[in-house]
């Protein structure tokens, strides 16, 4: 018997363009799960500024709330997961490298929603220019420590790796046995 209650939560984490959403849009629409995207970019999008320590916090507080939203919506609706194309482990590290420090309201609110499993992408693909996009040469660093973090955390978590199909399949296998 699994040791969380239905419905997993499910994040989809890991460097800047190594495919999250794509992963997300692809595993949410073929098994019918719901999807929560990343607040950040619909934030910053609107923004006009570079953003700062305190927007995090606000965008953190956000995540947090679409996460809990959508484990509600989906416990209502009997799904087994519901898919979150990242949490507030990115913020967390973005405060980190950016600012050299994290506020403990960001700290609070990722110890307050942990997921039931990590899906860490690999920087194996490649990079997709994007103008909110920060990090083109720090992906394998940016990598090292999400998969130091979340060693710590102490969350299942499962490598994914390849292009296309074949990185849906492989997080579609990994969510699968996990469920087991």
């Amino acid at each position: 018997m699994p040791s969380f209650k239905f419905p997993a939560l499910v994040v989809i984490t890991g460097p800047e363009s190594t495919g999250k959403t794509t992963l997300a849009a692809g595993i949410a629409e073929e098994e019918g799960w719901i999807w929560v995207k990343e607040y950040a970019r619909e934030y910053l999008e609107d923004l006009g500024r570079p953003y700062t320590m305190h927007d995090l916090e606000l965008i953190a507080r956000q995540q947090d709330r679409l996460i809990h939203k959508a484990l509600r919506e989906g416990k209502r609706s009997g799904l087994p997961v519901v898919l979150a194309d990242t949490d507030l482990l990115t913020i967390y590290i973005w405060s980190k490298v950016k600012y050299g420090k994290v506020s403990p309201q960001i700290r609070k609110a990722l110890m307050s929603t942990m997921p039931d499993m990590y899906l860490l992408m690999y920087p194996d693909v490649a990079w997709e220019e994007d103008p909110l996009r920060e990090s083109p040469n720090d992906r394998e660093k940016l990598f090292s420590i999400y998969l130091r973090l979340v060693k710590e955390m102490n969350i299942p978590f499962q490598l994914i790796k390849g292009e296309g199909q074949a990185r849906i399949a492989t997080a579609k296998k990994a969510i699968k046995s996990f469920l087991k």
